[in-house]
């Protein structure tokens, strides 16, 4: 299993529009944070975790000719926007899936109601097929399991792909999921920034989840403009940023619960 991170960074990304202060003015390409979204890519597959308003760009960058599936936590804006984009994929392949929560979808359904008019005609849309998934489901030899995590008051969906544990703008961890994660090799978890949020964990908050969970590795996405990758944030050894375009190989297979 491949993951490239496609973006890192929160709804507004980094740099800030307007903003001087010393990361968004950083020359260090590891501070340029596109919205967050993850490529797997295993077992043949090729999966898109969220679509937001910058996956053209990201799409671009990663060389994508193809999609099996995409993957989407929440209906936020920044997780949803790019889904227009998938129009060249399915131009080229035919329907591109999309799953989510049964409330994801619906609110996909009706911010992009254009693409399910049957009576529009002559116009470009995105062929898109919604999946809603509340249990564990397969794509081809893989099996994905949906992970309720509260965010705020949004209930969104994380998703345990195998030894690929991915969790974004949770508010919090319950024990269940904490549990669901456990034995993964690879943790992708949201990290705002050093104070608490009431809707996403703080750098300290995720360093506990995933102290929880256990994973060898975890990487925190998710960042605002006030996390520099090069101060110490007293993380245990096994956490670090991710940052965009990084590329991480799963080697060790592990089962799902």
């Amino acid at each position: 299993m491949q993951v490239r991170f496609l973006g890192t960074g929160t709804s507004m990304g980094v740099p800030v529009i307007g903003c001087n202060c010393p990361i968004c003015t950083s020359s260090d390409p590891r501070h340029h944070r596109l919205r967050t979204s993850a490529l797997v890519r295993s077992h043949g597959l090729t999966i898109v975790i969220d679509a937001g308003p910058d996956f053209r760009l990201q799409a671009l960058a990663a060389g994508l000719c193809r999609i099996d599936a995409v993957l989407l936590t929440h209906a936020h804006f920044d997780h949803v926007a790019g889904l227009d984009d998938l129009r060249p994929f399915c131009l080229r392949q035919g329907t591109v899936p999309i799953y989510g929560s049964p409330q994801t979808l619906a609110d996909v359904r009706r911010r992009f109601a254009y693409a399910f008019d049957e009576s529009s005609s002559g116009s470009s849309r995105p062929a898109i097929t919604l999946h809603p998934v509340e249990a564990p489901f397969q794509l081809g030899a893989l099996t994905i399991v949906p992970i309720a995590i509260p965010h705020g008051t949004w209930t969104i969906t994380a998703y345990r792909i195998g030894p690929l544990g991915y969790v974004t703008d949770a508010s919090a961890v319950p024990p269940d999921a904490v549990a669901t994660l456990r034995g993964v090799q690879v943790l992708v978890l949201n990290a705002l920034r050093v104070e608490p949020h009431p809707t996403h964990l703080s750098i300290a908050e995720a360093a506990e989840v995933a102290v929880a969970v256990g994973a060898p590795r975890t990487f925190l996405v998710h960042m605002t403009h006030t996390v520099d990758y090069r101060a110490d944030y007293g993380l245990p050894p096994e956490v670090t940023f991710a940052y965009d375009g990084l590329e991480v190989e799963i080697e060790s297979p592990s089962s799902c619960p």
